[in-house]
């Protein structure tokens, strides 16, 4: 059994803990049988986005008869969309994986690996240990347990940024980010596209007054079914039947030629074995971890998606850096998890951070709101926006506690806010009292302010 300072397990976020463990004389193992460069970079941020801003560009063309353009979309090389996207992907993680062998700076494991002790993995053939262990493995798409999925071909977010044409009917499962953005993709493409949600809106998690808008905005494109519960699916030949029960009791029945099965995410912990390294989970099999991010095992770390919370890569980066500031230099210090903001790349686009509406009702807190519409400033005017900025604040101290944002540049919009909560004073001078530009469109979020009521 080989012997190191330092194993991580898993090269997202790992990376730089792997690198920073390196680089202050330690010897260094990682283990990642996936591609280097974690979720974001192979099958998730990065593709995705790739990907949806070609459908932005389409949307943009078939928009622009409301400027007084007439275009046309003559043709679409799905295929050579997707295959240029992921060669670029697939090319930038072989360049960090041959930089690694190249440099020597830490051993790689191309493995798939699993605890048999504690700080102690079995890779491959061998076993490893390691004086510190950080896990860093990610989570995988969670498979509901719908009736006949086992005997359905459906497709994950995984194998949707894959496909080698475009679905000529694609069915949704599910209502959350992945479903709107890869909806979005899909149906630019021009598909045409069902999204099945058990809740009365999509993107059911964000504030209430951003969930109903997002949903009556994307019910305009694609057939949205929300309060449905898909019960059932089945494959005849090409075509798949998804069956659906309404909250009132009645039957729902869609056929498509793809199902995309967009329900959430699923730790890696069980594949890991977590617990025979005495690595404790919660209920959900997420990695319990303290302030610290120290897990219930000695001298062992976790970070990122496998440990749930806000599973968003500028997260996993964030904890990253505390995990090399405590478990490599030794520090001692809590994850300041201060105003994380989150965007959805759909159309509408979306923005949020701090708390919604509804929950600060749930908490009962006393809170001011301001909203104001894209279309009330001169360049969301000028755009033909339909968006809106929504701040909640103290009514005590003027404390910002939250912002969200639906519309185009959403997840720009949002960061004087983010600058303003994590930086700043955190409250409402902190926008009012900046100069915006005029007329930019971040005049909607200086305007929202200036409405509180």
């Amino acid at each position: 059994m080989k012997e190191f300072d330092l194993v991580v397990v898993g090269a997202g976020s790992g990376l730089g803990v792997a690198r920073a463990g390196s680089q202050r004389g330690m010897d260094v193992a990682m283990v990642e049988e996936d591609a280097i460069g974690g979720t974001c970079l192979n099958r998730g941020c990065i593709p995705s986005k790739m990907l949806i801003h070609r459908a932005n560009v389409a949307e943009t063309i078939r928009s622009s008869e409301k400027f007084g353009i007439s275009s046309a979309i003559d043709r679409i090389d799905f295929q050579g969309i997707v295959n240029e996207v992921n060669e670029d992907v697939s090319s930038e993680s072989d360049i960090v994986r041959e930089s690694i062998k190249q440099t020597g700076i830490y051993t790689l494991y191309e493995e798939s690996a699993s605890f048999v002790d504690e700080r102690t993995l079995k890779v491959g053939d061998e076993r490893i240990k390691g004086d510190k262990v950080v896990i860093a493995a990610g989570a995988r798409p969670r498979i509901p347990p719908i009736e006949g999925i086992e005997d359905v071909d459906y497709i994950t977010s995984k194998e949707a940024l894959k496909l080698d044409e475009n679905p000529e009917h694609l069915v949704i499962v599910g209502g959350g980010y992945i479903a709107a953005e890869l909806g979005h993709f899909f149906g630019s493409m021009g598909s045409d596209v069902t999204v099945i949600e058990k809740n009365e809106t999509l993107l059911a998690g964000e504030d209430k007054d951003i969930s109903k808008k997002f949903t009556h905005n994307f019910s305009k494109k694609y057939n949205v079914k929300t309060g449905t519960t898909v019960k059932k699916v089945s494959q005849d030949e090409s075509e798949i039947k998804v069956t659906g029960e309404r909250k009132d009791g009645s039957a729902l029945e869609i056929f498509g030629d793809e199902l995309l099965v967009a329900t959430g995410r699923s730790p890696n912990t069980d594949l890991l074995e977590v617990r025979k390294g005495n690595v404790e989970t919660d209920e959900h099999g997420f990695i319990k971890v303290n302030d610290k991010l120290k897990t219930t095992a000695d001298n062992t770390w976790a970070l990122g998606d496998i440990i749930g919370g806000k599973m968003l890569k500028h997260v996993a980066n964030l904890e990253a850096q505390y995990v090399i500031m405590n478990a490599i230099i030794e520090h001692d210090h809590p994850v300041d998890y201060t105003a994380i903001p989150h965007a959805i790349f759909s159309s509408p686009e979306v923005s949020a951070i701090g708390k919604t509406e509804q929950e600060l009702e749930e908490e009962g807190k006393d809170y001011m709101k301001g909203i104001a519409s894209y279309e009330d400033t001169g360049f969301g005017s000028a755009m033909k926006a339909d968006g809106f900025a929504k701040v909640l604040v103290s009514p005590k101290d003027g404390e910002i506690l939250g912002c969200h944002i639906l519309g185009p540049r959403a997840s720009m919009l949002i960061h004087e806010v983010s600058v303003a909560m994590r930086k700043g004073s955190g409250i409402v001078d902190d926008i009012l009292d900046s100069i915006h530009v005029h007329p930019a469109l971040n005049e909607v979020v200086q305007r929202a302010f200036e409405n509180l009521e």
